[in-house]
């Protein structure tokens, strides 16, 4: 995939003298039909109106004015991506929204990642795709999701969008065939928090995520990021049925989830590599220390060819009891992301990958510790230290430790 956004608003040139010469043509043929009266074809009426725009088309053109067409504006990748997370909601409340702009325009932050598709399956501004529309997932929380990425580029913010892949409760409700089930009832299964996963073989699941990537970029997002690519872990597994993956699953049951989502990895590289775009997933903290799949289908060295960045949520406060022998991981932040991303590297460069494909989320968030400016900052310098260069601040309720960031 490619690694760089340049696409700016362009303007197009003057049309070919082929399109030129047809035009003059319908413009005489026009004026011929002019001459009738309406009483007499009636239907012309509508016939010329269209003509008319034709003609007036190469009118423009042959006086040397050009047709402009209005792309979306894409921003270059830079160097560094230092970003902040941002739900939906606050992208579609303006005060609020602009509470997190403000930290982009006043600190090192340059990139920002909003919601596209969340946990609830709902997609946040409404789509104009057929093939996504017949879903009815549009709940249009960014009503004005254009003009506000536009806004940002205009400050040269890089913007990513996420979407949650397999976590998806809404379409499970649109196509319940597609659905994670009980394996004796056949009943949609459900992990503890009541949520509804999609199956993660099933390829419809699969074209409907590229669609809402490439429409995505269509309209203004400068990268895809891909999250809850896995199966589900945190319910009653006695009682779950894959339909689409329970005979690969079977027959490989180390490493079979593994294979199911290197295929989707790949599957979404190739649907994908045909646009300036940017792509990258989200995976859990372990798979940069684990060797198996942690039963999840997720292994580190699966995903990094397949994607240009690979971001593991290294949140120390989401390791167990005992990590790296620590009684307490969340109350050292330095030492859990240090030694995580170490581990990563040495993953990456073990299978010939750039480490610097590696962007880790760090937590801005208390759980299990107070994270102020130095456990936040401690999670950075981790990050350089481990010889990496780009890193994701997570915060649910989207307030940040400003004072952990550089000043611009």
């Amino acid at each position: 995939m490619v690694t760089a956004q340049r696409k700016k608003k362009s303007k197009i040139g003057k049309i070919s003298k082929t399109i030129v010469l047809i035009q003059i043509i319908l413009g005489c043929f026009l004026l011929f039909f002019a001459s009738l009266p309406f009483w007499a074809m009636p239907s012309l009426a509508v016939k010329i109106n269209f003509l008319n725009e034709s003609a007036t088309a190469s009118i423009l053109q042959l006086i040397g004015k050009e047709v402009v067409v209005e792309e979306v504006s894409h921003v270059k990748l830079p160097e560094q991506v230092k970003a902040i997370y941002m739900t939906s909601w606050v992208a579609g409340t303006r005060d609020f929204r602009e509470r997190l702009v403000k930290i982009v325009d006043t600190t090192e932050i340059n990139s920002i990642i909003i919601d596209i598709k969340d946990y609830t399956g709902k997609v946040a501004f409404k789509t104009e795709d057929e093939s996504l529309a017949k879903y009815e997932a549009s709940e249009n929380r960014i009503s004005d999701i254009k003009e506000f990425l536009e806004y940002l580029h205009e400050k040269d913010i890089y913007v990513i969008g996420r979407i949650s892949v397999f976590q998806d409760p809404h379409l499970v409700k649109m196509r319940p065939d597609l659905a994670v089930k009980k394996t004796q009832e056949g009943d949609v299964w459900k992990d503890y928090k009541g949520i509804s996963w999609l199956d993660a073989g099933a390829t419809d699941v699969w074209e409907y995520v590229i669609d809402l990537a490439r429409y995505s970029y269509s309209v203004g997002f400068d990268e895809i990021n891909f999250d809850y690519i896995r199966f589900p872990s945190d319910g009653d597994m006695s009682q779950i049925y894959y339909p689409f993956s329970e005979s690969r699953i079977m027959e490989d049951v180390d490493m079979g989830k593994a294979k199911i989502l290197r295929e989707f990895f790949s599957y979404l590289d190739g649907k994908l590599s045909d646009l300036d775009l940017v792509i990258s997933a989200d995976l859990f903290g372990m798979v940069t220390t684990n060797g198996d799949d942690l039963n999840i289908g997720q292994v580190l060295e699966y995903a990094l060819p397949w994607f240009d960045y690979v971001s593991p949520m290294v949140y120390p406060s989401h390791y167990p009891t005992g990590f790296i022998g620590l009684s307490n991981p969340a109350a050292h932040p330095y030492e859990v992301v240090k030694y995580s991303m170490d581990r990563a590297v040495i993953k990456a460069q073990e299978a010939g990958i750039d480490p610097l494909k590696l962007r880790p989320w760090l937590q801005d968030f208390d759980l299990g510790a107070d994270y102020n400016a130095a456990e936040v900052r401690a999670q950075i310098k981790a990050t350089y230290d481990a010889g990496l260069n780009s890193w994701l601040l997570w915060s649910a309720s989207n307030r940040y430790t400003v004072d952990a960031l550089l000043s611009d």
